[in-house]
């Protein structure tokens, strides 16, 4: 009788083929952007306090509900941890699953003040993750902030309280919402706004996800900075951004049952520059870019508090982006190419860490939707194609290629965690360690994402993946009880907005 491993790599390679057909003939691959609602819906309760007192119109009483089925094979997401993705023999990487989300949110607005509650539930089933990142107990407080200011009026405004950070495309700050429980940071943010300009300046701690015990913020690690925006250079935005990140050396115990990684002691300062096309206004072509520069100093959390040393921090990171868009065509194409930089460190005996710090990002969006690669020690190339067929149904394909810019250094995952230790692997049971004489070509992916949106309050998404490994992972696993093999993926997700 076959394995269960066995069984389900034939359904998903099946899978696979299926969504490929659904853009059989193309040769370019997409960034996938859901299609919008066929009407506004503001959600049941306010639609029927809204209609029987219009007076109600200041409240916001609602909330959402989230249902994604997952399959991983080989690798992503796995009891086995990132250190045995790709891995063919002796160990179990395969991992599928039900995770569900509930927001329920109250909130208030008024010409000078707004207030909001948002409480989650995020839960999954069938998991073999443990701790899980995905799963934080019944009920915990997402959002709870309160506002003050207009800008129509007056150009200041404050905000402090539990909140979600996001800012340009995410690739440094975001809310993380693919991830079930999400990103949020007990802060203050000033703003300052007029036609021209807008600057935000903020400090805040990021909050510790912990399962079934109510979620605090990590004392020991202060996040601040100013994201700036204007519009004063014709035809795109453009974007000037300080960011801080200051963890003492107890950040990394502050929360012992946390489900995500809490990090070493370091100071990184980070100075971006991020342009934009504005929509519409270069006929069918877009461009973005983002250009990255870190100082500070940062210690090695593999070595242990005794051994560790303050190394000076020293990195980088790219992002260049073109696109066209058919505007005038069926199901209105757009084709794009992106390449993403960040750098890795080149010696990791030196005094130096070279390694890109990614911060507080949204992954998900841009280095595979399989979730195996971050913005560290990466060279990312990326084709996409993006279509309409209906207004009510996106699709989109993509492919990406992966080397290492530094094979000195470690191949990082998507939560920017080494695979493997600084040490060779070959004593290693898993992990890949560091492997400087090994060929850089990590591999390649392909993507293929499906949205519809069925009616006002309900869409549909789905989706398949299969990553290539490349000469530095079969290299890496080429011990006869390890063996390296692709990694296959696929989700069906449905979205309520209640």
């Amino acid at each position: 009788m076959p394995s269960p491993k066995q069984k389900l790599i034939p359904k998903t390679q099946c899978i696979g083929v299926m969504a490929v057909a659904l853009l059989a003939g193309k040769n370019a691959i997409a960034q996938y952007v859901p299609p919008p609602p066929p009407a506004p819906f503001p959600g049941f309760i306010n639609e029927r306090l809204r209609r029987d007192n219009p007076y109600m119109a200041a409240w916001d009483i609602g909330g959402a509900v989230r249902l994604r089925y997952e399959v991983r094979e080989n690798g992503g997401a796995t009891a086995a941890g990132s250190g045995a993705d790709f891995r063919a023999r002796g160990v179990d990487n395969d991992n599928s699953y039900l995770l569900s989300r509930v927001r329920a949110r109250v909130g208030y607005t008024a010409t000078w003040f707004t207030a909001l509650i948002e409480g989650r539930s995020s839960a999954s089933t069938g998991d073999d993750r443990n701790p899980n990142p995905e799963s934080d107990g019944p009920l915990d407080l997402h959002q709870a902030y309160i506002g003050f200011g207009n800008h129509k009026e007056f150009p200041l405004s404050l905000k402090i309280g539990r909140q979600e950070l996001s800012y340009g495309d995410e690739r440094v700050v975001g809310a993380f919402a693919w991830n079930n429980i999400g990103r949020v940071f007990d802060a203050a943010k000033v703003r300052w706004q007029n036609e021209h300009f807008a600057a935000d300046i903020f400090s805040g701690r990021v909050v510790i996800p912990d399962d079934n015990n109510f979620n605090v913020s990590n004392d020991y690690d202060q996040f601040s900075g100013i994201y700036a925006t204007t519009r004063l250079v014709p035809r795109q935005s453009t974007e000037l951004y300080f960011l801080a990140r200051n963890a003492s050396a107890s950040a990394a115990n502050a929360q012992p049952t946390s489900l995500i990684p809490l990090p070493s002691a370091r100071d990184i300062y980070t100075l971006g520059l991020r342009v934009k096309s504005n929509a519409g206004e270069w006929g069918g072509w877009d461009y973005g870019l983002e250009l990255m520069g870190q100082l500070g100093h940062f210690n090695d959390p593999l070595l242990t508090p005794a051994a560790q040393r303050s190394l000076d921090h020293e990195a980088y990171a790219a992002v260049a982006q073109l696109g066209y868009t058919w505007k005038d065509s069926t199901m209105s194409p757009r084709l794009g190419i992106e390449y993403s930089f960040g750098s890795g460190d080149s010696d990791p005996n030196d005094d130096k860490h070279q390694t890109f710090e990614n911060l507080f990002p949204t992954n998900h969006k841009f280095y595979g939707y399989m979730d195996f690669l971050s913005l560290q020690n990466i060279h990312d190339g990326r084709l996409s194609l993006s279509l309409k067929p209906m207004p009510r149904l996106s699709l989109a394909m993509e492919g990406h290629l992966f080397w290492l810019a530094d094979t000195a250094d470690s191949f990082y995952n998507v939560g920017g965690g080494r695979r493997g230790t600084l040490l060779s692997n070959r004593a290693n049971g898993l992990g890949y360690g560091v492997n400087p004489t090994y060929d850089n070509f990590a591999g390649s992916e392909v993507d293929v994402v499906a949205g519809y949106a069925m009616t006002k309050y309900l869409s549909w998404e789905a989706g398949y993946g299969h990553f290539f490994v490349g000469d530095y992972v079969k290299q890496s696993l080429a011990a006869p009880s390890r063996g390296a093999t692709d990694a296959d993926w696929v989700y069906v997700q449905a979205n309520f907005t209640f």
